[in-house]
This record gives structure tokens, sequence and C-alpha cells, in this order.
């Protein structure tokens, strides 16, 4: 029996961020359709529990299966560090051949391969940072490469509020980094979705020496090879190019920065998911 083409690939953040990994996802994938949901009425993450996390991610997972997605991404690094693996393992047993992904362990696997002094700098929330989920992924693949990380709790909220053009930005960048920097990073992995940008301004800091690893294309990348290998998902999805986009708070000021992010106009509906 010919299965059907009628399930979308469902993107989740804690707000705009994600719309730099959907961006870069529909780039490599336009075909197919497409749901996002950003909880921007209680971003950001970042300092809250991993309790509270798990809580507002499953009630995004199954806001985004009711919405036949049939995989979605967690966009949000935060939520893949605190919440993902208990998803994965426990909450998915509710949906049959449903699939939950992450963007951490693709953005590992990518930066192990591009670092040659082996000394990798990553920005974070404090919650993606405290998990330490980047250095165990890293120890995983490569035990001589050395993560230095550096939690950066005032950037989301500056970005959510469409303030990261400003002065006061490049010199809390230029905080944040400096002692990067002196750890003789060759590679900086950009460990927020928010962050991507900021990727001009860190680069301004930074220098050209130090590779700048921004999640959106690796993870597109990833999704691709994982349709390649995974036929069964890739069969059901359905390939009429349609995008739709959810928040959880008002929508002017999603529809006006999430255009930023996604890099074309989107139109947005708000929704409750609690």
């Amino acid at each position: 029996m010919k299965l059907k083409r009628n399930k979308s690939i469902g993107i989740f953040d804690s707000g705009f961020g994600g719309l730099n990994i959907m961006k870069e996802i529909v780039k490599e994938l336009p075909e197919y359709d497409y749901v996002y949901l950003g909880d921007t009425a209680r971003v950001p993450y970042g300092g809250r529990s991993k309790e509270v996390v798990y809580d507002f991610v499953k009630e995004a997972v199954d806001f985004l299966f009711k919405n036949n997605c049939e995989l979605i991404i967690v966009a949000c690094n935060t939520a893949s560090s605190d919440a993902l693996h208990k998803i994965q393992q426990e909450h998915l047993k509710k949906y049959k051949n449903k699939k939950v992904l992450g963007v951490i362990i693709p953005v590992v696997e990518h930066t192990s391969l591009i670092t040659k002094n082996k000394r990798v700098g990553v920005i974070a929330t404090e919650g993606t940072v405290l998990s330490k989920s980047f250095p165990r992924e890293f120890s995983k693949l490569d035990s001589d490469i050395k993560i230095f990380q550096k939690a950066c709790p005032l950037l989301v909220p500056i970005i959510e509020a469409g303030e990261h053009n400003s002065l006061w930005t490049d010199l809390i960048l230029e905080n944040y980094l400096r002692e990067l920097i002196k750890k003789d990073i060759d590679t900086l992995v950009l460990g927020c979705t928010h962050y991507r940008i900021l990727e001009k301004k860190i680069k301004n800091v930074t220098g050209k020496k130090i590779k700048i690893i921004s999640e959106g294309k690796v993870v597109a990348d990833k999704l691709k090879d994982y349709f390649k290998r995974h036929k069964e998902i890739e069969k059901v999805l359905s390939k009429k190019g349609k995008r739709e986009f959810n928040s959880t708070d008002t929508i002017d000021k999603f529809e006006k920065l999430g255009s930023k992010f996604f890099g074309e106009k989107i139109k947005v509906k708000k929704v409750k998911i609690n």
C-alpha cells in the first residue's frame, strides 16, 4: 500500500532563533511542508530548571504532533541539552514511529572534523553550559578535544528585544569572548540558535583566525542525510512547500523580528500550547 505524503516537519524553539535553523533547512530542502513553533511567551529557557524546560518541550512536542508533524527538530540548544533525551526515551512512547531530533550532536560531529588544534570554544545560555552537553558529546567523539564554554545570559533577551545592533551589544560580546580568545581556540561554536544574527559582530571580535560554527547549515545538511537513511519517514512527508509559523505570544513583534531571522516576510498565528 502506497503511503500518503501528508505529514510536515516541525521546528521548535523558545523564540525566534530557530528561524535561523529553519531558514537553512528550507534552503536545502525547500519542497517539504514545515510548521514552526516559537514559545515566545516563556523565552528565554536558559535560566530555568531542567524540570520546567522538560515540561515546556513536552507541550511543544504535543502541539506539533497534533498539527500533523511526523518529525520534530528541537532547534533550542537549552531544550536539546535539558530535555531531548528524556523526550526521546519516555514521551515518544505515546507516539508510534514519530521522531524528535536535536541540534547539538550534528554540530559536535561537524566541529570535531573542523578544529585543527583541538581547542574549541562554545558560547551558549546558562542552561546549556551547566548541562555540559557540548563537552560530553565532544568527549564521545574525540577525548583530545578541549572545550571552553562561556555562558552568555544577556544575549537572548537583547536579541528578542530587537536591540542586537546596539553599541551595548558590541561591548557585551567583547566581554564574553575575551577569555575564550585567550584560550587559543581555533573554532567557536554558536551554541544558541539566536546567536546566528550576531555572527558578523562576533567575527569582528574574534578575528579571521577563529572559525565560527553556526548551527543552521550543519543541521540542514545532517537532516538531508537523515532522510536518505530513513526512507520510512521521508516517504510520508508532504511536498507542497507550505510554511506555517506559530507563536505563543503576540504576533506583531514575532512577524517583524522573525522575518529578519528567516530572511523573508512571514505571517504568524498566535497559539496556546499549555
